[in-house]
């Protein structure tokens, strides 16, 4: 379906200004200033599954009894040809040693398998694929804290599910410290699965004979910066040039019930600077991206355009096993996005389908489509003028204008 190639280190004009930060990824030489363009295809110590946050209530409104698929234009041209570019939320399979699935994690995915379909299907990864290094953030005494690990053998769970790419730029990424991270990078590539999210890593994908670059960003050093806007407008300027589609995957955004709104400016949370999600997806817009997909405040939030490029601010929990993520009220909702896409980074249509996790955080379908009636009232209320347009079945399309 698709396959890519490694390209020549990253040019030095694509380096954040000063030292590069220490890299507990696969160690490439001076990985600040390489591309590791692949072949094919956090929460602070706080984290998401803190219960001291309130459940909220969200607007639900029944709609499709099961996933829409995203609109695709008539055969033509390769510049009208569309592909279809599928991402959810953050995703934790269990947490090992004793909070793991029942069946060694086998059918995870099951009741969301109908919906992870596309061409490029994406997801946020917030834990390592590891055995226990020695080296987790939490230490001997983890009160308040959270660190997540999956066995590696758990990313056959993610290929069979429909997963291709999985984003390691989040605040678990590097819980099991800089071996846990180069063990997750190795799981995935042993299962066929592609990863991003290292400081200068862009991954390339031919999808369909369209080169797409997926990118990752958050607020900590093991990935490309969201707080350093210039730097990260460069790494989307080096991505453009090797790529016709560029999708940008960011954990941006304070966390709980009560954060589904965006508004201009910083958001912080227990003392981090969480980025400002507006500027940040404006701003690798303007650079070149076509796409913007983010995850981290553990709710969904709105969806806009901006010149005619979509952004998703959160798409929410998707996946908590173990009970590794709350799941109360609005916490427990996610949804899976589809975006069809031309090479010329057109939007052709899209699709939201909502799901939602169970008491142990296995996902599923949302027949209730309350995620997407969260979805509809926070995009309406945050972004009038820009703001997606979602109809009842979830179907997507730009304002007018847009």
């Amino acid at each position: 379906m698709y396959a890519s190639a490694r390209s020549a280190p990253w040019s030095r004009r694509a380096a954040a200004p000063g030292p590069p930060p220490a890299v507990p990824g696969r160690r490439l030489a001076g990985l600040a200033t390489l591309v590791a363009v692949l072949l094919v295809a956090g929460c602070s110590t706080s984290g998401g599954d803190d219960p001291r946050w309130q459940t909220g209530q969200g607007g639900g409104t029944p709609g499709s009894a099961a996933p829409a698929t995203a609109e695709q234009p008539a055969a033509g041209g390769a510049a009208d040809r569309a592909i279809s570019l599928t991402a959810t939320g953050d995703v934790i399979m269990g947490n090992a040693p004793n909070r793991l699935p029942p069946n060694g994690g086998k059918g995870f995915f099951d009741d969301v398998k109908s919906a992870l379909k596309g061409d490029l299907v994406m997801g946020n990864l917030e834990e390592p694929l590891t055995d226990d290094t020695g080296a987790g953030k939490c230490g001997p005494n983890p009160k308040n804290c959270y660190q997540f690990r999956a066995p590696p053998g758990y990313a056959a769970h993610l290929r069979s599910a429909g997963f291709q790419l999985l984003n390691q730029a989040n605040n678990h990424g590097n819980d099991y410290g800089q071996q846990g991270y180069e063990n997750t990078q190795s799981a995935l590539e042993a299962h066929g699965l592609k990863h991003t999210g290292a400081p200068g890593e862009i991954t390339v994908v031919d999808v369909k004979g369209v080169k797409v670059a997926v990118v990752g960003f958050s607020s900590y050093p093991w990935s490309n910066s969201l707080i350093d806007i210039d730097a990260a407008k460069q790494v989307i300027e080096l991505a453009k040039e090797q790529a016709q589609l560029v999708v940008v995957q960011v954990h941006m955004g304070a966390e709980g019930a009560d954060r589904t709104r965006v508004k201009p400016g910083t958001e912080m949370y227990v003392g981090e600077n969480r980025g400002d999600p507006m500027r940040f997806s404006r701003a690798v817009i303007d650079a070149g991206a076509d796409l913007v997909i983010g995850h981290g405040p553990h709710v969904l939030r709105g969806m806009e355009f901006y010149k005619g490029r979509l952004i998703a601010y959160s798409l929410g929990n998707f996946a908590g096993g173990g009970k590794s993520l709350n799941s109360a009220g609005r916490l427990g909702w996610g949804g899976v996005l589809k975006v069809s896409l031309t090479a010329e980074g057109r939007f052709v249509g899209g699709t939201f389908t909502s799901t939602a996790m169970n008491g142990v955080g296995k996902p599923s379908v949302d027949r209730q489509d309350r995620g997407l009636g969260l979805v509809r009232e926070v995009t309406a209320a945050d972004f009038p003028d820009t703001g997606a347009k979602l109809d009842p079945s979830g179907k997507i399309s730009a304002p007018a204008g847009g």
